[in-house]
């Protein structure tokens, strides 16, 4: 049992983030936003692989135009990244955006930033506070700490100047590409302020190597009960973001949304095809959003046993496959007809 961290609870378009409100999974649509018909396409598709929040970029006016009928439109929360230019800002609070990923410090005098902060207060819109270890603040950068501290203190005093401004619907993230220096930079603000914290690896790369960066920088935070929202950065189809974000939580017993795949590595007793057979599984079923263990087992000598917590699962044998549920074996079938056995049995289970 996790004991999570004691959070502010905010609002972002009826998502709660933070409190004892699940963790959420988030994405990045990384579509132009000005073609709003590509945007809301690709947001569709996080949707539907189940995505809670998802931010847009924000670059120039028409981008920021683009807001009104992407968040009309949109099935979930939307939230506008902006870097510099507070007009962006204001537009996007008038356009209809939930939330703001901003770092106030960023966007010029404390004029430009008491009109940006009255508007989000007015309208309940949070900000996100998002640092970055690759663009910190100059006179920060230089000084002789490590470089957690420097994120750790950029994040502060951008918090100071939301909260001198009597706002306080933050939250905020601390991203490196560097695992260890994320890490000791979350576990550091957690213990500083109460808001809620927007996990992440920033530029963890591609499929394979970002999902192993990502797992071990966001699943030792999360072992701990730091982290209120997360967001699984690959330079990847976004959608493999939301899954790989949905299998992070599952895997520490945060989130029971959806299947939960277990198989066993092949080895000598293995008498079937394991690799493709696992892959057909994980494909056919990945669109449940029933939380049920689905097991594919490489023998019948042990698979069953091993895997008797599982819901259902199928065990190889020599052409042939067991098809088992809570470790009882129901029936035998050739190999071919696996995963179409397996599929009645399921879907006749759930009804």
């Amino acid at each position: 049992m996790i004991n999570r961290r004691k959070s502010k609870q905010i609002l972002i378009g009826g998502v709660k983030i933070g409190g004892n409100a699940p963790i959420t999974v988030q994405s990045m649509c990384n579509t132009d936003t000005r073609d709003i018909k590509a945007t809301l396409a690709q947001i569709e598709s996080l949707t539907e692989a189940g995505c809670e929040l998802v931010r847009l970029a924000v670059l120039d006016k028409v981008a920021a135009s683009a807001i009104k009928d992407i968040v009309k439109k949109s099935q979930i929360p939307v939230i506008a990244d902006i870097h510099f230019d507070y007009r962006l800002a204001v537009e996007c609070i008038n356009k209809g955006i939930h939330a703001l990923r901003l770092n106030p410090g960023n966007i010029g005098n404390l004029e430009n930033i008491k009109k940006v902060v009255t508007l989000a207060k007015q309208q309940k819109i949070p900000i996100r506070i998002g640092i970055n270890a690759g663009s910190l603040e100059k006179e920060i950068a230089k000084e002789n700490i490590s470089l957690p501290q420097k994120m750790v203190k950029s994040a502060l005093k951008h918090i100071k100047i939301l909260e001198d401004l009597n706002f306080d619907l933050i939250k905020i993230s601390l991203k490196s590409s560097d695992v260890l220096s994320t890490i000791e930079a979350y576990k550091l603000i957690a213990d500083k302020v109460n808001y809620p914290l927007h996990l992440g690896v920033t530029e963890a790369g591609t499929l394979k190597s970002g999902l192993v960066k990502s797992s071990v920088g966001l699943g030792s935070l999360l072992s701990q009960g730091i982290g209120d929202t997360i967001r699984v950065s690959l330079t990847e189809n976004p959608v493999e973001e939301v899954w790989a974000g949905f299998e992070i939580l599952k895997s520490l017993n945060l989130r029971q949304k959806g299947v939960n795949f277990v198989s066993c590595p092949t080895c000598g007793r293995c008498q079937i095809d394991l690799i493709n057979l696992a892959k057909q599984v994980e494909e056919k079923f990945k669109s449940l959003k029933e939380p049920v263990t689905i097991a594919v087992m490489g023998c019948p000598v042990n698979g069953p046993g091993e895997a008797k917590h599982a819901d259902f699962g199928v065990a190889g044998a020599i052409g042939e496959g067991y098809i088992f549920k809570k470790g009882e074996i129901i029936c035998k079938v050739p190999e071919s007809e696996i995963i179409q056995k397996l599929d009645e049995i399921i879907k006749k289970s759930l009804k």
